[in-house]
């Protein structure tokens, strides 16, 4: 991974065979970000996403495999037991043009990957929700 900052801007580039959430993790503890968005597009060869369900208060998740195009990639960036917590999802474009997307969990890279960070001044936590089921923003 390579990146270059622009005021509150990351502009990063991830390598074939990287992880994006790995790298997003890396880049927001080395710049020491604690609160932010992101945005990217890029190709893998595997992913693994997740549906929640919220009567069962889980994540199902599913991995796929082959050429796919990173047609969108967004998520935020915010801090749980003081590391990054990123909460993404994803949209891919398999072979045959039909379209794949959910949460992300598991991204890797097979040509390259552009992705857009923004810091935001501050800080914005994370607590688990036992009524939802998830790790919901805590604002204190």
């Amino acid at each position: 991974m390579e990146y270059k900052k622009f005021g509150a801007h990351y502009v990063v580039r991830m390598e074939k065979g990287e992880e994006v959430l790995a790298c997003l993790e890396k880049l927001c503890r080395d710049e020491g970000i604690r609160a932010g968005f992101f945005t990217g597009l890029g190709a893998t060869d595997r992913v693994a996403l997740g549906l929640f369900d919220t009567e069962k208060k889980q994540y199902r998740r599913s991995e796929f495999t082959g050429l796919m195009e990173i047609t969108s990639l967004v998520g935020n960036i915010s801090e749980m037991y003081e590391k990054p917590y990123l909460h993404c999802h994803i949209t891919a474009s398999r072979e045959d043009m039909t379209v794949i997307g959910g949460h992300l969990n598991e991204c890797h890279v097979s040509g390259t990957a552009e992705i857009t960070v923004t810091a935001i001044d501050g800080a914005v936590g994370r607590e688990f929700s036992e009524e939802v089921g998830l790790n919901l923003y805590r604002f204190s």
